[in-house]
């Protein structure tokens, strides 16, 4: 672990160069801890660099302020995803990496989704697992070349599979390549969710050999 960064974090070195490395980003009371497992299975061998959210909601890390259930503060919001964009690319110069896939669950995936809005040039891509639209009013953004994964649940209570296309449609007018896959789960990850990741991932990885 190391909090000498703005963020907590802690760095996992891959021994696999080619492998993108994977920037993972914690549901609401997870910590960075949480998606290390996640990353190492989805993607063996790669990077991997996992942050800890600086806010907190009764006592549960997050990475930005909520109003409510499924109401974001978005000013926080920008706030957040650029103080998150900053730690990114400073970390990338500390740990010497390319520019990382985002994999986020719940608010982690929020908060990427706001970064590839507010700051497309730091992610090279993303895996969302249950993300929903974070700006009613997006800034725009040019996501050419960039390749998105979004993995809704058909009986999530908290976030619709309408509200997942949304973002999907929002994004690809940016211009990404985005998947939307819609699994029979709720909000919780499931086996599928690793299964659906590591074959986009491995998809991505074929599509980048030259």
């Amino acid at each position: 672990m190391s909090n000498e960064l703005s963020h907590i974090h802690r760095f996992a070195p891959g021994n696999r160069r080619e492998a993108a490395p994977l920037l993972l980003l914690h549901g609401t009371g997870g910590d960075e801890n949480d998606l290390l497992p996640l990353g190492q299975a989805v993607a063996p061998g790669a990077s991997l660099l996992s942050v800890r959210g600086k806010v907190l909601e009764h006592g549960m890390p997050r990475f930005f302020r909520r109003l409510a259930e499924g109401v974001f503060d978005e000013d926080d919001v920008r706030r957040r995803a650029n103080e998150l964009a900053d730690f990114a690319l400073k970390a990338r110069k500390r740990y010497d990496l390319a520019a990382p896939i985002a994999l986020g669950y719940s608010n982690g995936a929020n908060i990427a989704a706001a970064m590839m809005l507010l700051r497309p040039d730091v992610l090279a891509g993303g895996i969302l697992l249950r993300a929903m639209v974070p700006l009613r009013e997006p800034p725009q953004a040019d996501l050419a070349g960039k390749r998105l994964l979004i993995v809704s649940g058909h009986s999530d209570p908290i976030i619709p599979p309408s509200n997942s296309a949304a973002l999907t449609s929002m994004l690809q007018k940016a211009g990404a390549a985005v998947e939307l896959r819609t699994l029979p789960v709720g909000h919780q990850l499931s086996p599928a969710d690793l299964t659906v990741a590591t074959q986009w991932l491995e998809r991505q990885s074929a599509l980048a050999v030259p």
